[in-house]
């Protein structure tokens, strides 16, 4: 009894130093240790984003069945912003982690500046448009006028305040490459925090804060965001992190953008390929009704509460495989990615066994429509299926990402995602005649593929001696 009690405090303790920060070694000691100490603070960061991104859905679900699927239908085009950041993100990250698992502070600096002044040169560019052609890009994806009338406000908002979310995603993959995961993890639960509170205010009203309906979700959203973004900066030039700027530190610098480009490049297009997949099942999706439509958005958001905290496990994968190569220690940078994946593995089976026994009721709590609650309680199960898959796939795919080898994820997306996802959901769903459930079965099978091709890839080795 006494030695189980004794376990209980150790890993209390563990886990109070891992949301504090106060263990920054990852390059030696125990992988174990490290991927616990790296997980805990990004798998609470994920938790957060997927809670908020619940309580959102659940406000809105509140205003109409237009506005749950305007959020659908924006966020599937927001998903393009967000293959740009995550793309420049991973860049980051790799390149950071590289630095700092050499010692060198000095160069990690010099990627982290380049990176957030690239982030903001684009952001804007795309602000610009998609608050200027908000019903057009509405209207693209299948939204009928109605939708449009009322939703078009919330689209102009989270397009037009894109900034935030560029460098939301930046600043904390700087913050994860440097091993500052605990950092990372309380901006968003500022973040998501705020937009918590600040959601029902705006949907709404109350006292001077009129009613916006839909739109106010995405003004709660920009305030939050924009409020933890201001945190960031705070750190990183007035903080306690690795990373610690000056102004002086804020110069272009030719050689580290270019290399910083040329990273991101595979990362962008990789996720630029897996995103516009998405636009393209939302927009045949869009084919079925705003019901169908909203229960697909349901269940997406639904999946997100678990897939978050998985992604939270794999980020902590591509540091450690980032900061280790640059220690010049590739096989324990291997064995921390399947390590990783057995712990994941565990995680999601647990998961789709909930999906699969409890997804009508899961799916009611949102909105008790009866073919919006059909049609996503379909999506989860049918999804859920392959979640033991997802969970090795993912750890492997960002183990190439921490190693600077995205283009290897990049390929895997363009066969599993355009050459099988996108054909085999139009063909099911539009000439066999399956519906929705077509589309569901080609994300399960898409995503089975490229778990079991990125693992064949990954024994190879060819990602131990990728130079960033």
């Amino acid at each position: 009894m006494s030695s189980y009690i004794q376990s209980i405090k150790k890993v209390l303790s563990y886990f109070w130093m891992a949301v504090t920060g106060k263990e920054s070694e990852f390059t030696s000691g125990s992988i174990r240790k490290a991927i616990f100490m790296l997980s805990i603070p990004m798998i609470l960061e994920m938790l957060m984003e997927s809670i908020f991104a619940l309580v959102d859905i659940a406000y809105v679900s509140k205003v109409s069945v237009n506005a749950v699927a305007t959020i659908g239908l924006t966020e599937s085009v927001v998903t393009l912003i967000y293959a740009l950041a995550i793309g420049l993100s991973m860049a980051a990250t790799a390149i950071v982690a590289r630095r700092v698992g050499a010692k060198d502070l000095i160069g990690a600096k010099e990627a982290a500046v380049q990176a957030i002044g690239l982030g903001i040169f684009i952001s804007i560019l795309i602000g610009i448009f998609g608050f200027i052609y908000a019903k057009d890009i509405l209207a693209i994806m299948g939204a009928e006028p109605d939708l449009i009338a009322e939703g078009f406000g919330y689209t102009q908002w989270l397009l037009g305040g894109n900034v935030v979310i560029m460098l939301l995603f930046l600043i904390n993959a700087i913050f994860r490459g440097a091993g500052d995961a605990s950092i990372a993890m309380w901006t968003l639960v500022l973040s998501n925090g705020l937009n918590i509170i600040l959601d029902p205010f705006f949907i709404f009203g109350w006292s001077s804060i009129p009613e916006f309906g839909v739109t106010g979700a995405a003004i709660a959203t920009n305030i939050g965001r924009g409020t933890a973004v201001l945190f960031q900066l705070g750190v990183l030039f007035f903080g306690w992190g690795k990373i610690k700027l000056a102004l002086k530190d804020l110069v272009f610098n030719f050689k580290v953008m270019i290399n910083l480009i040329k990273v991101s490049l595979g990362g962008i297009a990789q996720f630029l390929i897996g995103t516009s997949s998405w636009v393209f099942l939302m927009r045949m999706m869009s084919e079925f009704g705003s019901e169908v439509l909203a229960g697909y958005t349901i269940a997406i958001r639904v999946m997100l509460f678990t897939l978050m905290p998985s992604w939270g496990m794999s980020n902590a994968a591509a540091t450690l495989v980032g900061q280790n190569l640059g220690a010049k220690q590739p096989d324990r940078a291997e064995e921390s990615v399947w390590k990783t994946g057995k712990y994941n593995v565990y995680f999601m089976a647990s998961v789709s066994l909930v999906y699969l026994l409890f997804s009508n009721e899961i799916v009611s709590w949102f909105n008790n429509t009866p073919a919006v609650v059909e049609n996503g309680a379909l999506c989860l199960r049918v999804i859920a299926a392959g979640y033991i898959f997802y969970a090795y796939g993912m750890v492997v795919t960002q183990a190439f990402n921490g190693a600077g080898d995205t283009g290897t994820p990049t390929k895997i997306n363009l066969l599993a995602f355009w050459a099988f996802q996108l054909p085999f959901a139009y063909m099911a769903a539009f000439y066999f005649n399956m519906g929705a459930m077509g589309v569901f079965m080609a994300i399960t099978l898409a995503e089975v593929l490229l778990a079991i091709i990125s693992i064949l890839l990954f024994k190879r080795g060819n990602w131990k001696r990728v130079e960033v």
